[in-house]
């Protein structure tokens, strides 16, 4: 059947259009899924790195948990977390001990979901903390295989020098100064349960609970009780 006119300025319109397309920036469906690939968040695509790694669960190493998985975030600080290294930052953290890291990893805080997305197991956890903390500032004995972390890791007075002193010993932000006796004596005496309550709800520019949010009320107690008696204000 012969085209007419009109047959024939549609046909030309759509040859020159696809090439036009193209020029314009058109892309097949397919470079589409490609971008959407390549946009997904960094922790979708590494968590199951170690998994995929051929390792057997339970036996993995702290090295290779943190190769796999760990480090997809704490080697370049993604999403807030701590870079490994960076002793600054560590110190607090390492300050509350070796189990209360391992049970804030485990339960997962902030952007970091629980175990870090990872199918680690509790002795495998323990081992990838040890390491990265070891290598930003701490001493950490890596658990014996079939060992939890032992709480005496976790010690009052070097949770108070990590985090207290750093705004007591200069008076940061107001904070009384270690050196003032009056002033904490006179906290002392509202009694150690009232200073305590204090402290969990924050006070001035402290944070609440003293930004120890992963202690226990009777561990935060511990660690006051140590703090005022370094200053010589033990309170009742």
């Amino acid at each position: 059947m012969p085209m007419n006119s009109r047959t024939l300025a549609l046909a030309g319109a759509l040859l020159i259009a696809a090439p036009l397309t193209m020029a314009m920036g058109g892309r097949p469906k397919t470079d589409d899924e490609a971008i959407n690939a390549r946009i997904q968040p960094v922790a979708k695509v590494e968590l199951v790195a170690a998994a995929a790694s051929g390792a057997k669960a339970g036996g993995r190493s702290g090295e290779e948990l943190y190769k796999g998985i760990c480090g997809a975030c704490h080697d370049s600080g993604a999403a807030g977390a701590p870079k490994m290294g960076d002793k600054a930052a560590w110190a607090p953290r390492i300050g509350v001990g070796l189990d209360v890291l391992v049970k804030t990893a485990k339960a997962g805080k902030n952007a970091m979901p629980p175990k870090g997305g990872s199918d680690a197991t509790d002795e495998e956890l323990a081992r990838a903390i040890v390491f990265m903390t070891n290598k930003s500032g701490a001493n950490f004995k890596e658990p014996a295989a079939g060992a939890k972390p032992a709480a005496s890791e976790k010690n009052v007075e070097e949770i108070a020098k990590a985090t207290c002193f750093k705004c007591h010993e200069t008076g940061d932000k107001g904070a009384p100064k270690l050196s003032d006796k009056g002033a904490w004596r006179q906290r002392a005496s509202k009694g150690l349960d009232a200073v305590t309550k204090t402290v969990i709800r924050g006070h001035g520019n402290m944070p609440a609970r003293g930004g120890l949010a992963d202690l226990t009320d009777a561990e935060l107690k511990g660690v006051i009780t140590y703090v005022l008696k370094t200053v010589g204000a033990e309170a009742q």
